[in-house]
């Protein structure tokens, strides 16, 4: 038996005989454009995808900034098993970020540009899941469990897109995580458990129930607002009061309860799944966006969090282990946008794609190091406030912003990764200035 199986099998104990003691902080539970053309193998992996809501990389575990991490063992596991990626972009909010990942576009061309008014998908877009179906003779299962939030009150829209089976909360939040609206089997009904619970167990019993391949989409609502205290024996924050003066006082650490249990619940879908199976899933972890402003650490600020341009708002973690991934312990510099996922899941399942629409795989990077095919990065948000709303395009080196009022705003982010100085104040020196133009220009391409 591997080392790997062996640590699996231990790590699968400890999550069991963590339950034993509730109020105990919770254990590891677990270790762990070309035309498409398909690839046969003798075993496609599983694959889990799971996204959280709302979480930046200064709440994450293995990132190097925010000074109070969350206790999050079973997502380190997976770090330590697989790649941490440390230049991802997903959009400011969070409906952006779900249509690039389904449909492979940025918001630009799907119109998906914020969490409101622009967050309805078109029916006529071609969903990975269909892509998958088209491209490999459907030969996965697929479902997403969770949050959708990309059309409004139409409980058949996800499976109307290709999604082989829904059942979660179709809106972008909820006021309350014990009583909200569980859609499933095409039917809206009222549900009193506890929403991130009650995702996993749809998950559970999904994945239980398939007899091949799989791809699993399990989208938390957690930890977005409203800010709240989850069961105890899901976070190791101890009994912090429940009134609502406390939690606007200091919401910082109910958050990262909320986090942690995000990571709890992470860890049950995991050790449900048996071992060979589990040997054979790639499993991705990704946040939807920067952290809340109210919950933002330093060095990001409140002005710079969920919902704008900068990279508190834009930073995001993704972390790959698993079946498809022989980097150990590994972490990648290479840009990545959440709009990636499309290309580089297809090809998890067999297709080799390199790049579909405005989708660049980084599959390659699974297994080996080395430059990605992303040279930029991009992305965007509709703001009813024009100095908030605009797009941004990255190389390795420079930011541009460009907001819907005419304002600008260029950053050096290696010199200043925390964009405190607009180098356009000033004047540009040489190599600024071919900077600013070749980002110019590379805007102008992707938003054709």
């Amino acid at each position: 038996m591997n080392k790997k199986i062996l640590l699996l099998s231990s790590l699968l104990f400890l999550g069991i005989s963590c339950k034993k003691d509730a109020v105990d902080t919770p254990d590891p539970i677990i270790d762990v454009d070309v035309d498409p053309v398909t690839t046969p193998t003798s075993s496609p992996p599983n694959i889990l995808f799971i996204i959280a809501d709302d979480i930046g990389i200064e709440a994450t575990p293995g990132y190097p900034i925010g000074a109070i991490k969350p206790n999050m063992p079973n997502l380190e596991r997976l770090a330590v098993e697989g790649i941490t990626f440390d230049n991802v972009w997903a959009y400011p909010v969070c409906s952006p970020t779900r249509a690039s990942i389904l449909t492979g576009k940025t918001g630009f061309r799907t119109g998906v540009l914020n969490a409101e008014d622009a967050s309805t998908i078109s029916l006529s877009e071609t969903t990975l899941h269909s892509f998958l179906d088209q491209n490999t003779n459907s030969a996965y299962s697929h479902a997403i469990l969770g949050k959708w939030h990309l059309s409004r009150n139409e409980p058949n829209r996800p499976t109307e897109m290709g999604v082989g089976h829904y059942a979660g909360l179709l809106g972008g939040g909820v006021a309350d995580y014990n009583s909200w609206s569980l859609t499933q089997n095409g039917e809206t009904n009222n549900s009193t458990d506890y929403i991130t619970t009650k995702i996993t167990d749809l998950a559970i019993e999904w994945i239980g129930q398939q007899e091949k391949p799989w791809f699993c989409w399990v989208a938390y609502t957690a930890p977005h607002t409203p800010f709240h205290l989850p069961p105890t024996n899901m976070h190791s924050q101890g009994e912090l009061p429940t009134d609502q003066n406390s939690l606007d006082n200091n919401p910082l650490p109910y958050f990262l309860a909320m986090t942690e249990s995000v990571d709890f619940e992470m860890g049950r879908i995991l050790q449900s799944i048996p071992t060979d199976e589990l040997e054979n899933t790639t499993i991705i972890f990704l946040g939807d966006n920067g952290s809340h402003p109210k919950v933002i650490q330093a060095p990001f600020s409140r002005t710079k969090s969920k919902g704008s341009l900068y990279q508190g708002g834009l930073d995001v973690p993704l972390i790959v282990s698993g079946k498809s991934v022989s980097r150990i312990n590994a972490r990648d510099q290479n840009l990545i946008n959440s709009s990636d996922l499309f290309a580089t899941i297809a090809e998890i399942a067999g297709v080799t794609l390199p790049s579909y629409q405005d989708s660049y795989s980084f599959n390659s990077l699974l297994t080996s190091s080395g430059q990605g095919q992303r040279v930029f990065n991009h992305s965007e948000v509709l703001n009813t406030n024009a100095s908030k709303s605009g797009y941004t395009v990255r190389n390795l080196s420079y930011k541009l912003i460009v907001f819907d009022n005419g304002e600008e705003e260029l950053y050096d982010l290696i010199q200043d990764p925390y964009e405190n100085t607009n180098l356009l104040v000033n004047a540009l020196s040489n190599d600024q200035q071919m900077a600013l133009q070749g980002l110019q220009l590379k805007a102008t391409e992707i938003r054709q």
